[in-house]
C-alpha cells in the first residue's frame, strides 16, 4: 500500500478530520484507480462519514458492510454485544431490534452459532445492508420493531437486544454533522427526552420472552436511571451496566423469578 501523500493528509485534515492520517491509509488501502480514490477523497472532505465512503466499519473485530444512508456502528455499541453474549443460554434465540446494518446481530451470529437470530428494521435500506451482513446467519425483517416477527417466537426468545435511538429530539442539533447530514434521524431521534423508542420496546417485550428472558437495552448515562424505571415499569428486574472506555451504558431487563 503506497503511503499517504502530504496532499492528501492536508486535504483531509483541512476539512476537519482529526485523524487524517489514518483516514489516509484507510481509503489508499482500497483498491481503485487515482480517479476512484480521488472522487473518495471528495466524498470524505463534502462530509460523508469515513465508513460510508469505504463500503465499511470496523465493529466487534468485524467489517461491517455500509450503504450511504445506514446508520454507522458506534464502539461503544460493542458492550451491548458483550453483555448480550454473557447472558446467552446454548442455542439462544436472540432478537435484534432497530438493528440498522446488523452490525449487533452480525457479531453475535459469529461468536453464537449456534443460536437463532432475528433481526428488524423499519428502514428498507438498513434492512437490505443488515441481509447482507447477516447472510445465511440469520433472518432480518422489515418492519416495526416486533410487528413482522414470526408469531411462533412469542415466549420462546432467549435474549433481546436494542439500540433504540435514544437522543432526545431538541439534541439532534448537537450531535456532528456527518451523522446529522448523512445518518437517517430516525436512528437517533428518541423524542422528547429520548427515550420513547424504549418505552414501546419495554411495553411490549414480556409476551416475547422466555421465562429465564432478558432485554437489553443501549442508553445515554444521565438518561439510564429512566431506562431502568422504564423496564422496571414493564415487570423486568433492572440493572445498569457502565463501561467508561467505550462511553457506554446498557440497563438490562431481568425476569423477576
Amino acid at each position: 500500500m503506497p503511503a499517504p501523500t502530504a496532499d492528501l493528509i492536508a486535504r483531509l485534515r483541512a476539512a476537519g478530520c482529526v485523524f487524517a492520517e489514518e483516514e489516509a491509509e484507510l481509503l489508499l488501502a482500497v483498491k481503485q484507480s487515482p480517479t476512484q480514490l480521488n472522487a473518495m477523497v471528495n466524498r470524505r472532505v463534502a462530509g460523508l462519514p469515513l465508513e460510508q465512503v469505504l463500503g465499511w466499519a470496523e465493529f466487534y473485530g468485524l467489517h461491517i458492510l455500509l450503504d450511504p444512508g445506514v446508520f454507522v456502528p458506534r464502539r461503544r455499541t460493542e458492550f451491548l454485544v458483550t453483555q448480550a453474549l454473557a447472558l446467552c443460554p446454548p442455542g439462544a434465540v436472540i432478537v435484534d431490534l432497530c438493528c440498522g446494518s446488523g452490525a449487533v446481530a452480525t457479531a453475535l451470529a459469529t461468536a453464537l452459532p449456534g443460536a437463532r437470530l432475528y433481526a428488524v428494521d423499519i428502514d428498507p435500506t438498513a434492512v437490505a445492508c443488515a441481509r447482507r451482513n447477516v447472510a445465511n446467519r440469520g433472518e432480518v425483517f422489515e418492519g416495526d420493531l416486533f410487528a413482522p416477527l414470526p408469531a411462533a417466537l412469542v415466549g420462546r426468545v432467549d435474549i433481546i437486544v436494542a439500540n433504540a435511538p435514544y437522543v432526545p429530539t431538541n439534541e439532534i442539533m448537537l450531535m456532528p454533522m456527518e451523522a446529522r447530514a448523512y445518518e437517517p434521524r430516525a436512528s437517533a431521534d428518541g423524542g422528547d427526552d429520548g427515550l420513547d423508542v424504549q418505552r414501546r420496546i419495554a411495553a411490549a417485550a414480556s409476551p416475547w420472552l422466555s421465562p429465564s428472558g432478558c432485554l437489553l437495552i443501549e442508553t445515554g448515562q444521565r438518561q439510564a436511571p429512566q431506562t431502568a424505571e422504564i423496564l422496571a415499569g414493564s415487570g423486568l428486574l433492572p440493572r445498569i451496566l457502565r463501561n467508561e472506555d467505550l462511553d457506554s451504558t446498557v440497563v438490562i431487563g431481568l425476569p423477576l423469578s
